[in-house]
């Protein structure tokens, strides 16, 4: 099984990749969890729902593991909970990054906010590029600490999904 995540800021086609590259590697996709929690409460996350969100996220990712489909697709994950709880809330349970190193990922797609338009959807906070290259920079800062797998990816849309297609190639070669 090869684990392939999809990271950085919001709006940057995260979701949208991930469904384009299931479709055309198959394999299993695990979308984000905090968005089902938000659509289910009802209301803007707060510091004591971060443990809830990560706890589902992971229920959701080890699930997929125990399936070990060729490829499994992360549309997040624990990176993304720690980055925002930080920006959020200014904390960060000290649990989720342990939780986070314990799973192995095959490689990661570092999504770059340039290039592309934010959009709206609701949910997302971070209308500002500035604010998007900040998360960007937090999460290419991390993969570098963690000596994690990672591509940049960034560009068009269509770029991106050229690039993005190249790199799961790349690693489901023999």
């Amino acid at each position: 099984m090869k684990v392939l995540v999809l990271t950085g800021p919001e709006s940057s086609g995260k979701s949208w990749l991930a469904e384009h590259l299931q479709q055309r590697f198959g394999g299993e996709l695990v979308g984000e969890y905090v968005r089902q929690f938000i659509d289910e409460a009802q209301r803007d996350t707060c510091y004591g729902d971060v443990p809830t969100i990560a706890r589902g996220q992971l229920a959701l990712e080890d699930a997929a593991r125990t399936r070990a489909p060729t490829l499994l697709i992360l549309d997040t994950h624990l990176l993304s909970n720690i980055l925002w709880s930080r920006t959020l809330f200014g904390d960060c349970p000290p649990w989720l990054e342990q939780a986070l190193l314990d799973r192995h990922y095959d490689l990661h797609l570092l999504l770059s906010p340039e290039g592309v338009e934010w959009v709206s959807d609701g949910q997302r906070c971070q209308p500002e590029l500035t604010e998007r290259q900040a998360f960007f920079d937090a999460s290419r800062d991390w993969l570098d600490r963690q000596g994690q797998r990672y591509e940049v990816i960034g560009g068009s849309w269509s770029y991106r999904r050229d690039k993005a297609v190249e790199a799961v190639e790349r690693l489901l070669e023999p």
